[in-house]
């Protein structure tokens, strides 16, 4: 008898963003996002780089790495 299992595997490209985001938030005011891609698979993006992050983008977020910097004294 032959069985078969289904195993979704997060791809190497959202270990990737993931490694990317983590190292800019270190060092950055903004939050760090992991967005997925139907086409490039997962990539970082900073919210730095817009004003507020447009709709098409945040219902896209997987996973988001909060920034290291305060702009507080």
């Amino acid at each position: 008898m032959a069985c078969s299992t289904h195993c979704t595997l997060p791809s190497r490209s959202y270990f990737e963003a993931l490694e990317t985001a983590e190292k800019r938030a270190l060092h950055s005011f903004f939050d760090q996002h992991v967005i997925e891609d139907d086409e490039l698979g997962y990539f970082a993006l900073d919210e730095g780089d817009y004003n507020a992050l447009p709709a098409h983008l945040t219902v896209r977020v997987v996973h988001t790495v909060h920034s290291g910097m305060l702009d507080e004294f």
